[in-house]
């Protein structure tokens, strides 16, 4: 289950990240799908977990990868510089 299975009315009905968040992700089998490019890394079909506390990881069906970041800092990953950087360039050392 790495499709979302939530329907637009439980994701109208859910703040809990922020009125962005369902706009690109959505819900699968436990962990976060992206539905819709909405940065660098945030492609559709990859699939993965944010952690409160730094960690993060993420597997893409569509390049074959799977990458994990590990800290220990306090917030949603997506909003400080390590994450994005991380995610940037695990994307960009990808050869093609």
């Amino acid at each position: 289950m790495t499709t979302d299975q939530l329907t637009f009315a439980q994701k109208a009905a859910s703040d809990s990240f922020g009125s962005d968040y369902w706009h690109t992700r959505g819900w699968g089998f436990g962990v976060s799908i992206v539905t819709r490019r909405d940065d660098v890394s945030a492609v559709p079909g990859r699939f993965g977990w944010d952690g409160g506390y730094g960690t993060s990881w993420a597997s893409d069906p569509v390049e074959d990868t799977v990458a994990i970041l590990m800290t220990q800092r306090a917030g949603f990953p997506g909003t400080y510089a390590t994450y994005v950087d991380f995610w940037t360039s695990a994307y960009q050392a990808i050869d093609e």
